[in-house]
């Protein structure tokens, strides 16, 4: 067969199947885009549009001594709803095990030898797209209000510097000298001017569906049940309401309902969703020219759709509980703390399911099972950081050139 007459359906229309589809597209493979709604409409509708280099493990000794704290602090970083907690007991377990010392390092490391191309191959695909503006030249400030919470910050201040990422330590007026808008009474301040915002995450979605489109993918709306092998090199999808689909290859990449087909072909996966909230204010009375992160308080503020975003957080309380906005309500007051000029104005909530592995690293992999079958997922609050890089390791796997980067961490089978 030529390999350039191909097909692929690409299932989850979000940043990274959208990316993905774009890119094996532009790469001359005939791709289908199918999702249960519209292209954007998920977790990349209102992810804070950072893109962040400085990838850091989410388990390990740091973390484990939080946890209780965090628990228990009803405006804390993390919520867990008590009827949930047992079905979180396995994933939590896995979560602990990822962070011993040894498997810290590596989960570290796969996590940088993707960030260490995200900016470049990002820019490249906004550059294939036509719209470089989407992406701010400003970059991050992580603020700390007090000597005390910059100090007990020391393991990520120690891995930016170890694995090279550019950074600069901040105190006094020189905070304020780059963002006015922020309190007198934060202690410190890391300047990350690599980390990038995008000025409107949803709309960078549908600009790459609209690409893709022009070259010739076809996006159709359904709800996949699951994916059979049939003979002679061909993968059948089947939809909830009957419809097959049939291509030489199938990308997998609907955020944390790709549990349930993964499971369905045989290869379960500690997919869970974080749940996380943003609110975007429309008429914010400040203006801001970075875009802000508290790691103490787990939240972000980010200049983002016409407006200010804040969002963050973490909720575990699975797919179906319905969303508790007094979450967003808490960081927007954590926010006004950081911000005091910050007003609320013309503001919508907004609630949505982050796919989560419990060692960080997502899936980037060819099915252990199944040939012609590719996952994707699992991206955790940096599936907009690692779309394009993503895009083009699965690309290149797919069409047999060696990715740049060695793949063994995100393998499927890895659990």
């Amino acid at each position: 067969m030529d390999e350039n007459k191909r097909t692929v359906v690409v299932v989850g229309a979000g940043i990274i199947g959208a990316a993905i589809a774009f890119e094996l597209q532009r790469r001359g493979r005939q791709v289908t885009l199918i999702d249960k709604g519209e292209p954007g409409e998920g977790a990349s509708f209102g992810n804070m549009a950072s893109i962040a280099l400085d990838f850091a493990a989410g388990s390990g000794p740091s973390t484990w001594v939080k946890i209780p704290r965090w628990l228990l602090d009803p405006e804390g970083p993390v919520w867990l709803r008590p009827s949930y907690a047992p079905k979180m007991l396995p994933w939590f377990l896995r979560f602990i095990a990822a962070g011993r010392p040894s498997r810290l390092k590596e989960i570290e490391d796969a996590g940088m030898s993707l960030s260490r191309h995200a900016l470049g191959d990002f820019r490249a695909m906004l550059d294939m797209l036509g719209v470089p503006e989407l992406m701010t030249e400003e970059g991050c400030l992580a603020i700390y209000g007090t000597e005390a919470e910059f100090s007990g910050d020391h393991a990520h201040i120690e891995l930016m510097q170890r694995y090279g990422l550019e950074h600069k330590i901040l105190s006094g007026a020189e905070i304020r000298d780059h963002e006015p808008a922020l309190s007198p009474t934060i202690a410190k301040a890391v300047l990350l001017p690599d980390n990038k915002s995008i000025r409107n995450p949803y709309q960078l979605v549908l600009k790459l569906v609209e690409a893709a489109k022009a070259l010739g993918t076809t996006f159709i709306s359904g709800t996949v049940r699951t994916v059979e092998r049939q003979a002679k090199g061909v993968v059948t999808v089947l939809l909830e309401d009957g419809r097959r689909l049939e291509a030489n290859d199938v990308v997998l990449a609907a955020g944390v309902r790709t549990r349930f087909i993964a499971s369905a072909l045989g290869e379960p996966i500690p997919l869970e969703t974080e749940r996380g909230y943003h609110t975007q204010i429309m008429k914010p009375g400040i203006d801001m020219r970075y875009s802000i992160i508290w790691p103490h308080r787990a939240f972000m503020v980010t200049p983002t759709a016409g407006g200010i975003r804040v969002g963050g957080n973490v909720e575990l309380a699975g797919l179906d509980a319905p969303p508790d906005f007094r979450r967003p309500r808490i960081l927007v007051r954590h926010a006004q703390r950081a911000l005091p000029g910050l007003q609320v104005e013309d503001a919508g909530d907004w609630m949505g399911h982050r796919p989560a592995l419990p060692d960080t690293i997502p899936i980037i992999s060819p099915s252990s099972r199944i040939s012609g079958v590719w996952y994707a997922t699992g991206h955790g609050h940096l599936g907009l950081t690692f779309s394009a890089t993503t895009a083009r390791l699965m690309a290149d796997m797919m069409t047999g050139i060696t990715p740049a980067v060695d793949m063994t961490p995100f393998r499927i089978n890895r659990y």
